[in-house]
């Protein structure tokens, strides 16, 4: 929903705007155009030409660029090579500031772009060197045909590059040129293929979890941990395969089709290895981590997607409908480009008729349909990540033994108008040492309790274990393949083919084909572990923790045309207890699958049929789940004080569902986040607890009296280190969980509060849960006034979007030319219309449904889109976010494929010639 009268947004926004850019020819630039401004002609010198005719060197033959009422492009050539280097072209049109950012990022090498303040970023970057693994991919990994598709995409954006400079570019560029010297330098293949370990690392599983649990540790029992990070409910919640084993359909398709190499023989997982907690250095790490994400989104339990496909015998056309909307971190623009690419003559020369969403810099289509079959993607989560804890010295670090000499590299960071830094990376057998990358990190590893088995004996700490990263995007692989191999198959025996080859990030990969076939496969390149279970970080000096091979892949979960007619995959278990490889044990705990699952079952029960409206309408269900657990015990709670009681009859009658103009989900939402707070975040460490958010506690390492000779409470003041995107308890459905499995203790430790002058303490469930309500009616009267019948959830939960880099770090004026919004959400945490929040931090949108899709495999005429901004990466073209205000309602566009349903819905031509 659009947002109240302070933040107005869509047409109204977008025509206020441009009638203060004619006033007053925009603005003064402070602090970045030492007094100059930009012009009209400065904003809209950069908006593509999308009409008329234009040369393209290198072009075989002409290729036409039909874009539709939204901007979004459909190509048309003859060869591949044509097709991508008018992809190049044409993104570079829209996007290539995004493109420009998006590769410095990946590089490391934002300082050249913005100044000093990105050098620990940038050193953090070429730490993990990314970019570096991508050039080995490129050079040793990609077939002959990727390369070739890679070349003529970075020629189409260099002939973009060649006729475009300065404000020609974009307005950040102009603003940039205010700021210092820069020139964009030529785009090259690696730049595209380095853009995947950014989307690895936004979606690298467990890591977190793996940092958050062993900082807990600092003043939470072992015991109490593991009561924080409860067993997946599979009684409850259905796995994505629900056989419980690898669904054998080897007899439907020739095994050797589908086999993968298996060169590297794996065994089931050993039992939990070596624990600890990292609290020094681990607090500064996870300091950096954040530093990180926060150019990509939040690493949490909200990052994930939805994706469900149903059989034709369910659904009103007789074909599959298949839905798919990544759960991403709002950006500006957003992280997806909606697009076509067809060959004039599909055939096996030119095999492309393929439509959907790409990443701006990278060629081909990632999520979407070709002629033949769809396929959408969600986050596996598999746990491809460990940290080691090392015993280094100058020389090098232990292992079994022996002093092993680090493998060392040294990177120069250029920075804009500034000296340039040259750091040191050193690595150990398992991965670069990401704890070299902080200047708190001197103390690495001084609180660091490393627990193994009896008889094994740590070495000794000295001034502490350094930190190394083993991941498997940091090894080459040929995800690259994949991408054309999907958007080229033709059936399912091709779909496996192709998810053979798509190593990183681990997606879950549904599919649905025009003959009625539906599909699953979990690809990936996954490791298995001798001896510890990924939970905890490993003992670096001991070879019994390596990983032991990955997964051979002709063994991972698929399933194909299930009996019970669909699949539904949403972040939850993938497979079974049985299963006999271990992928994680940190999964989604399905409340958004299953909440999918019930609402398919409930549609085709009594032979009901699904239609594309139907698929729609469940991508939009705010139907909140531990509103439904835990609204009946706030209801039963005699709560005296008239002031609060009017806010518990808001609940009363409540279907649970979060819209954003109802009053009911805003309470519900501000009592469940006090509930988290009062019952667990005050009692995490401050290493996990929002930055500047304060409390008196008693010291973690205290094992004296709890009181000092007067009496009072021995407490200090302790305030929290985590950024709010990424702080905890995050309220996400891990949470729904470990109150499940409280919620009927009213006597259960957890509910008992240290209570503050002001407040006494809570000693069981019912006195916590008063204050929580309490605590809430004085915080949305604060935030939203005292008439509870005017508060709404939309007003809480608001979406704001930001441009990237200039748009959040950027002069206020700049901001305010580059940002839109407030708009107000429905939907919330854990809800399928996951936008999500973190409860520690507030109530503002951090992850989005970043698109959504429904496919229509009977007509894919009939197949709806929606971006979450629009095609256009340019401040004031009609197309900057002209898709968001339908996107915030739920609704979709027609999405045209046929060369007659694409011609019908042209508005511009351009076309390309050699």
């Amino acid at each position: 929903m659009p947002a109240n009268k302070n933040g107005p947004s869509g047409k109204k926004k977008g025509r206020r705007a441009r009638l203060i850019v004619i006033a007053v020819v925009l603005l003064l630039v402070g602090g970045v155009g030492y007094g100059s401004y930009w012009s009209i002609s400065t904003v809209r010198a950069s908006f593509p030409e999308t009409t008329g005719s234009l040369q393209l060197k290198g072009l075989s033959g002409p290729v036409q660029v039909k874009r539709d009422g939204y901007g979004i492009p459909q190509l048309y050539a003859n060869t591949p090579e044509d097709l991508f280097r008018a992809q190049g072209y044409v993104q570079a049109q829209d996007r290539f500031w995004e493109m420009d950012v998006r590769r410095h990022m990946t590089a490391g090498r934002l300082s050249e772009m913005f100044g000093s303040g990105q050098v620990e970023t940038d050193a953090f970057l070429r730490t993990l060197g990314w970019h570096r693994v991508a050039k080995q991919e490129y050079d040793t990994k990609l077939s002959p045909a990727t390369k070739k598709y890679l070349r003529a995409y970075a020629d189409g954006v260099n002939a973009y590059l060649a006729d475009h400079k300065g404000k020609e570019l974009s307005v950040e560029y102009a603003a940039l040129e205010f700021e210092h010297d820069y020139t964009p330098e030529k785009w090259t293949p690696v730049d595209s293929v380095a853009w995947l370990k950014a989307m690895a690392w936004d979606l690298r599983g467990n890591m977190q979890d793996e940092v958050d649990r062993a900082l807990a540790s600092s003043r939470l029992k072992p015991e109490e941990i593991e009561e924080l990070y409860p067993s997946y409910p599979y009684g409850r919640n259905k796995p994505i395969v629900d056989s419980g084993a690898v669904n054998d359909i080897t007899k439907a398709f020739d095994p050797k089709a589908t086999a993968t190499d298996t060169s590297a023989d794996s065994t089931a997982n050993g039992v939990a290895g070596a624990t600890g907690g990292f609290q020094t250095q681990l607090s500064s790490l996870s300091k950096t981590l954040d530093d990180i994400p926060a150019l990509l989104g939040p690493n949490g339990t909200g990052i994930g997607s939805n994706s469900w496909v149903v059989a034709g015998r369910y659904t009103t056309t007789g074909k599959p409908l298949l839905a798919n909307d990544p759960h991403l971190a709002p950006q500006l623009p957003s992280v997806w480009y909606q697009m076509g690419l067809h060959c004039n003559q599909v055939s096996s020369a030119c095999p492309y008729d393929v439509a959907g969403y790409t990443f701006s810099g990278m060629p081909g289509v990632v999520i979407g349909h070709n002629q033949d079959i769809a396929w959408g993607m969600t986050n596996l989560g598999a746990d491809v990540t460990d940290l080691y804890l090392e015993k280094v010295t100058d020389e090098g670090y232990l292992y079994d033994g022996k002093q092993i000499p680090f493998k060392t590299r040294e990177e120069t960071i250029k920075v804009a108008d500034g000296k340039s830094r040259t750091i040191t990376v050193r690595s150990t057998r398992h991965g670069p040492i990401v704890s070299d990358r902080d200047d708190e990190l001197g103390d690495v590893g001084k609180s660091a309790p490393v627990g193994s088995e009896v008889g094994d004996v740590a070495p000794d700490r000295g001034d502490g274990y350094a930190v190394s990263l083993r991941w498997t995007a940091l090894d080459p692989s040929n995800t690259m393949d994949a991408v054309f191999e999907l958007n080229t198959a033709k059936n399912f025996t091709d779909f496996r083919k192709a998810a053979r080859d798509f190593a990183v990030p681990s997606q879950n990969l549904i599919y649905a084909d025009t003959k009625n076939h539906i599909g699953y496969q979990a690809p990936g390149k996954i490791p298995t572990r001798a001896k510890g279970d990924g939970r905890y970080p490993a003992p670096g000096w001991d070879s019994r923790y390596e990983w032991n091979g990955y997964i051979p892949q002709a063994e991972l979960p698929w399933d194909y045309d299930p009996k019970r007619g669909y699949i539904v995959t949403a972040n939850q278990a993938v497979i079974g207890k049985d299963y006999k490889y271990k992928l994680t044990d940190d999964w989604g705990y399905g409340a958004r699958s299953q909440r999918i699952t019930d609402l398919i079952e409930s549609k085709i029960k009594d032979n009901g049929k699904i239609s594309t409206d139907d698929m729609q309408s469940m991508q939009m269900d705010n139907s909140s789940e531990i509103a439904e657990l835990l609204t009946p015990y706030l209801l039963k709670i005699d709560v005296k004080s008239d002031y609060v009681r009017g806010a518990q009859k808001l609940l009363e009658g409540w279907d649970y569902t979060q819209d954003s103009d109802s009053p009911a989900a805003a309470y519900f939402n501000a009592v469940y986040r006090n509930v988290l707070m009062l019952a667990f975040g005050n009692k995490l460490p401050k290493e996990l607890r929002v930055k500047g958010q304060c409390l008196r506690v008693r010291p973690a390492d205290d094992s004296g009296p709890a009181e000092d000779l007067d009496g009072n409470a021995r407490l200090v003041r302790e305030c929290g280190q985590r950024d709010a995107a990424s702080a905890q308890p995050d309220g996400g459905d891990r949470w729904y969980e470990i109150i499940r499995k409280i919620i009927k203790d009213p006597k259960n430790k957890w509910w008992k509060t240290t209570g503050t002058r002001l407040e006494p303490a809570a000693t069981n469930r019912d006195e916590l849960l008063a204050e929580a309500m309490k605590d809430a009616r004085s915080e949305l009267t604060a935030k939203l006034g005292k008439d509870i019948n005017s508060w709404s959830w939309g007003r809480l939960h608001q979406l704001t979007l930001k441009n990237q880099t200039l748009g959040t770090e950027g002069p206020g004026v700049v901001q305010w030319l580059l940002n839109r919004g407030p708009w107000n959400l429905s939907g919330g945490e854990g809800a399928v219309n996951a936008t999500g929040w973190n409860a520690a931090g507030g109530y503002g949108v951090t992850w989005v449904p970043s698109m959504r899709m429904v496919v229509n495999l009977d007509n894919l005429d009939k197949s709806r889109w929606i971006n979450l901004t629009g095609a256009s990466g340019h401040a004031y073209n009609a197309h900057y976010t002209d898709q968001t205000e339908k996107w915030a309602k739920g609704e979709l566009l027609p999405w045209s494929f046929s060369k007659s349903a694409v011609e019908k819905s042209t508005d511009d031509a351009l076309a390309l010639t050699p």
